[in-house]
């Protein structure tokens, strides 16, 4: 038997000052049962960073063919397909054909895979990408509460984290593109 998800239920009061978005957000988000806590943590970042009305979760690990998170437009279109990860370039150019614009939120050891992976793709017109800080991933990733209440603000290119341990400076390096 399958092991079951497990859910995770957000709060998300979202102030990004570079884009004037201001959103007191409240979902369910579903965690694979092979997906770790950082993999879920960078998800959220993405969710954050890329935020717009119609962004979704979509079923990632339990399915190659959708993304950690995509916009759709209402006649279906995928308008922004989000990954997380160390996705290898196979799998970016085949995601960003797929769409208007691609964006990675790259987390973990990267400097192997930006030469091997990231670099024969860096000519593709609609990708961006953005490096998480993994220090700061792992120290928020930490033992999370399935009731999570996050406070994101967003101010020049800098990410900020408040939960009920504090305040997390999540550094951001963007290697391809912009948001």
């Amino acid at each position: 038997m399958a092991l079951p998800s497990t859910t995770y239920k957000i709060d998300l009061n979202l102030t990004d000052l570079d884009r004037s978005v201001y959103q007191s957000l409240r979902f369910t988000v579903a965690r694979h049962p092979s997906e770790t806590e950082e993999r879920l943590a960078a998800r959220l970042i993405a969710y954050a960073l890329f935020y717009h009305e119609q962004l979704a979760f979509g079923r990632g690990l339990s399915d190659v063919d959708e993304p950690a998170l995509w916009e759709k437009s209402l006649d279906d279109r995928v308008l922004h397909w989000i990954e997380v990860g160390q996705p290898d370039s196979e799998r970016i150019t085949w995601c960003s054909r797929r769409t208007e614009k691609f964006s990675l939120v790259a987390y973990g050891n990267l400097r192997v895979w930006q030469t091997k992976e990231l670099d024969p793709v860096r000519t593709l017109k609609n990708i961006n990408v953005v490096a998480v800080g993994q220090e700061a991933l792992a120290s928020l990733a930490l033992d999370m509460p399935r009731a999570l209440s996050w406070s994101v603000m967003i101010s020049d290119g800098e990410l900020f984290v408040t939960d009920e341990r504090g305040q997390h400076e999540i550094p951001l390096e963007w290697l391809v593109g912009e948001r």
